[in-house]
């Protein structure tokens, strides 16, 4: 369950250091500079190192949380009809960290009715 939100995410995180046409087109549609596709690509990479990291998982589902939280306003801001994608990388990468995590499933506990 975390590998798709750390894939996609890396993804872009690629794409925006190589600054690949497509990945400059939608910074663009969303009213970013080319100038800003380094700086977030560096901070994507940097939220998704976190994230892997076992001893900075929760950090990093942090730092993951505020960066889709950010991609979904941005997109709906822009009118994108794809604006539940971050949030659905996020609900993702915060239940494969409860799958994997003992500590997380101890401080937030599942309950029987």
């Amino acid at each position: 369950m975390s590998a798709v939100p750390v894939l996609l995410t890396l993804l872009g995180s690629v794409m925006k250091l190589a600054k690949v046409a497509p990945a400059l087109e939608g910074m663009a549609r969303a009213g970013f500079p080319e100038r800003f596709a380094v700086p977030i690509g560096i901070l994507e990479l940097i939220c998704v190192a976190a994230y892997v990291i076992p001893q900075t998982s929760v950090l990093g589902a942090i730092l993951l949380t505020g960066l889709l939280g950010g991609a979904t306003v941005t997109t709906l801001r822009i009118g994108d009809p794809t604006f539940p994608l971050p949030v659905v990388l996020g609900m993702m990468a915060w239940g494969g960290l409860y799958l994997r995590d003992l500590r997380l499933r101890e401080l937030i506990p599942l309950r029987k009715m």
